[in-house]
């Protein structure tokens, strides 16, 4: 029998899982080829990878091995007191346990435009996976049915504290869940009132909100002190989306040679577009800005709404960072929005850095949904945006097959080694006429599965 949509809506917890946002529901999960699948599956590594090398850059560049400039630029707008607690010596290898890339799907692939260490859906994931296994059994979700909440309870074998901020409230009916789901020893707090007890913690809130959340020096002392494991650690120079356009930076092509493998330096190419610091310091006037062929940045504003295949957004750090708050689409504005948007990247700059991306546009692919008024089935002419979640478990966590950890683990995080995990795919498929592929009220959610 064809699924309906209150078969998918009579599965919604009690409590909803977004606070004041809703989707569209389908049959269906996103069917995915196996040649994509298999990226998906080695890109947790890749990143993780990518994402070590980043902070093993920054720490060098601050001792002066590397480039200087890359810690400045990393560094620039963050209080003293957060980096100075940040750069603890015993949290030098702490890396994110969460990795989730925002991806783009093409004609071609993939195009990354941001890696979340402190994502949401987390928990929107793990519900749909659950539930289109149960309701399609033959079209299994990828990273399985459990997927997403074996890998966070795998971060945490102990249980932990989910500390969740006010900003970030619109997220707590799935952290409820999530915690519901992971077990009696993972609990929700209430981030702006919370004091570390010795247990480990989940931090969901963003670090320029931590004037709101006077607890965070005792946490950040307590992972310091090995006393509990923060996850992620507030390294605000690891939550830069910088780090996606010093990856193409000239100047520092022959640091990345030497720091990634041949074959994943090739791979995250193909993924990662294009993209530029919007530093407004002149150049020489015979000098050009690479692949941008131009002197200065407010020459862009004069660009054709054709040469203007650009994405303009802020790099980290900041309200408008997350989300799809800052983004603005070159080929999608008039010119004086676009003109007004340059402006403000160059005004903005050291303190609040922005990035220039080349867009890469998305494929446009057909799936079906249910019509939030009549229930009738419908087909959105839609692209999406696909949200792999890949979990580092804790070394002490046993495998997904239950069995405890081979040899003797050790007792805590150390770096790479436990095998990352990919839990869940959320496919978030928009309207063919938004360029701005994040979740809205006329968007569909679906876990992604492999197609047949």
């Amino acid at each position: 029998m064809p699924l309906t949509s209150q078969d998918v809506l009579q599965a919604m917890p009690p409590g909803g899982l977004f606070a004041g946002k809703r989707w569209l529901s389908s049959p269906e999960p996103f069917p995915l080829p196996p040649p994509l699948v298999a990226e998906l599956e080695k890109l947790g590594h890749r990143l993780q990878v990518f994402l070590k090398t980043a902070n093993d850059l920054y720490y060098r560049s601050r001792q002066g091995r590397v480039p200087p400039w890359i810690a400045a630029y990393l560094d620039a707008g963050k209080p003293p007191e957060l980096l100075e607690a940040a750069r603890a010596p015993a949290l030098r290898h702490a890396l994110p346990s969460v990795i989730r890339p925002d991806l783009i799907l093409t004609e071609t692939g993939f195009a990354l435009t941001e890696i979340d260490s402190v994502p949401g859906g987390i928990g929107l994931t793990g519900w749909l996976s659950q539930t289109y296994a149960h309701l399609h059994p033959d079209k299994p979700p990828l990273g399985g049915a459990q997927g997403m909440v074996e890998g966070f309870r795998s971060l945490f074998p102990q249980g932990a504290d989910i500390v969740i901020s006010e900003e970030s409230g619109d997220y707590r009916p799935e952290m409820d869940w999530l915690a519901a789901q992971a077990g009696p020893a993972f609990a929700l707090h209430q981030a702006e009132t919370y004091q570390p007890r010795d247990r480990d913690i989940y931090r969901f809130f963003e670090l320029f909100d931590l004037p709101h959340i006077p607890g965070w020096r005792a946490m950040q002392a307590a992972a310091a002190a090995g006393r509990l494991n923060l996850s992620a650690p507030m390294k605000p120079w690891l939550e830069e989306k910088l780090w996606l356009a010093l990856f193409h930076s000239r100047p520092l092509r022959e640091l990345w040679r030497r720091e990634l493998r041949e074959n994943q330096r090739d791979a995250l190419a193909r993924l990662i577009p294009r993209g530029w610091v919007v530093d407004p310091s002149p150049l020489p006037p015979h000098a050009v800005l690479p692949g941008l062929e131009v002197n200065a940045w407010d020459e862009l504003a004069h660009f054709s709404q054709k040469e203007r295949h650009l994405v303009l957004k802020r790099s980290g750090f900041h309200e408008d960072a997350w989300g799809s708050r800052s983004v603005v689409i070159g080929h999608d504005v008039p010119q004086p929005q676009w003109a007004a948007a340059l402006r403000l990247a160059q005004d903005s700059f050291p303190d609040s850095p922005w990035v220039l991306q080349e867009f890469h546009a998305a494929k446009v692919v057909e799936h079906p949904y249910f019509d939030r008024d009549s229930g009738a089935l419908r087909i959105m002419q839609g692209r999406v945006r696909l949200c792999p979640y890949y979990f580092v478990p804790h070394p002490d966590s046993p495998p997904p097959d239950g069995n405890p950890p081979a040899g003797n683990a050790p007792s805590s995080r150390s770096p790479g080694s436990s095998p990352i995990r990919l839990g869940g795919v959320l496919a978030t498929i928009v309207p063919a006429d938004k360029k701005i592929l994040h979740g809205m009220s006329d968007s569909i959610l679906v876990p992604a599965c492999a197609a047949p």
